[in-house]
């Protein structure tokens, strides 16, 4: 059962940042959202465990040849003659498939999102056959994602309620997913820092330590 007021102090700090901006609060809403809504950084971690699995689901097959998944929904897209918008909604339903959960719901989009990010930045780049550095970017832009995801499932009706007008809290929400997604790109980088890579038999394992770090980081905030 949650704690009444468990968010308190995460949404007056986000208040203050909806209305002013100040990128102060906002590390302070991140910091309270993790230490006293989620119960800490270890606990919230644990609460994370299907983003871990996810993003390993998610390595396995986009990297082809890696996971039998991967490599039947190769053969599949390959026969279908699909386009690139028919490929990713592919490799959504096999990494994350629908069961009705707002979870489920905002991890599919930070996927599909992840993977538009991709090809962004690596037009070429083939989504079933990713070299390491491609998936390294998708796997770590998926884990920023469903982070931000989680976050704005709970805290953004506080940014439309704050903000003065609804341009302004689409601005906010931007600054939001931006700063998310810098701390998660920090811990991946001390994991990485220790020697850490992402095998595809390891990538849950490194998502969980990056995760660790970045809501540490999160936390640091508030000492």
């Amino acid at each position: 059962m949650a704690v009444p007021g468990r968010f308190r102090d995460a949404r007056r700090s986000l208040g203050s940042f909806a209305r002013r901006g100040d990128t102060v609060d906002l590390r302070r809403a991140v910091g309270h959202y993790v230490s006293s809504g989620y119960g800490g950084a270890s606990t919230m971690g644990r609460r994370l465990a299907a983003t871990s699995a996810t993003a390993s689901r998610l390595g396995g097959v986009v990297t082809s040849g890696q996971s039998p998944d991967g490599t039947d929904l190769r053969d599949q897209v390959l026969a279908s003659g699909a386009d690139a918008n028919q490929i990713v909604d592919a490799i959504v339903e096999a990494v994350r498939p629908v069961d009705g959960t707002q979870d489920a719901e905002a991890s599919r989009r930070a996927v599909r999102d992840a993977l538009s990010d991709l090809l962004e930045q690596f037009p070429d780049a083939d989504p079933l056959a990713l070299d390491a550095a491609q998936r390294d970017f998708v796997i770590e832009r998926y884990t920023a994602l469903d982070v931000y995801n989680r976050f704005a499932l709970d805290m953004q009706r506080t940014v439309i309620e704050k903000a003065p007008d609804a341009t302004t809290a689409l601005s906010r929400m931007k600054q939001i997913q931006a700063y998310i997604r810098e701390q998660v790109a920090a811990g991946f980088r001390r994991v990485r820092d220790r020697g850490a890579t992402p095998t595809s038999r390891g990538v849950a394992a490194m998502v969980r330590s990056a995760l660790a770090e970045t809501l540490l980081i999160f936390e640091e905030y508030l000492g």
